[in-house]
């Protein structure tokens, strides 16, 4: 079984060591006969920055393929959606035990995700070099 989860795409554009590149995922749905006739079909277009040392090998409407490690999608997933549930459901069990009352809790849960998610994005520049796609050769 690979290590790697990829994607082929289109490179849209060449800046200053990003590469960005147009992915379209796929249910596994979108790939059936019958697609077409069925609501649960989807696919969704999405434009990946791939930061790249040597972009000289690379064109505008180039066919390439993007990978990222399994270990950086489980990171990711982590960083986006693990962490931030835990800390609502500790909040909010935490509030409730200090207040009784379930609105100000939930409130107090969801306010407790805002700290979170500014430090995501203070820290973006290091976050993006541990979690971050790559061009195959």
């Amino acid at each position: 079984m690979s290590n790697k989860i990829s994607h082929s795409g289109v490179i849209q554009s060449i800046n200053d060591g990003c590469i960005k590149v147009q992915i379209v995922q796929t249910s596994a749905c979108a790939a059936c006969k019958v697609a077409s006739q069925c609501n649960a079909a989807e696919s969704k277009v999405k434009i990946v920055d791939v930061l790249c040392n040597d972009t000289k090998g690379f064109e505008v409407g180039q066919q390439v393929v993007v990978w990222a490690s399994k270990d950086v999608a489980n990171q990711a997933l982590l960083l986006g959606f693990g962490v931030p549930f835990l800390l609502l459901v500790c909040v909010l069990m935490i509030a409730l035990k200090l207040t009784d009352s379930e609105g100000v809790s939930a409130l107090a849960a969801i306010a407790s995700l805002v700290p979170y998610y500014v430090a995501l994005w203070l820290m973006r520049d290091r976050i993006q070099q541990r979690i971050s796609f790559n061009l195959e050769d």
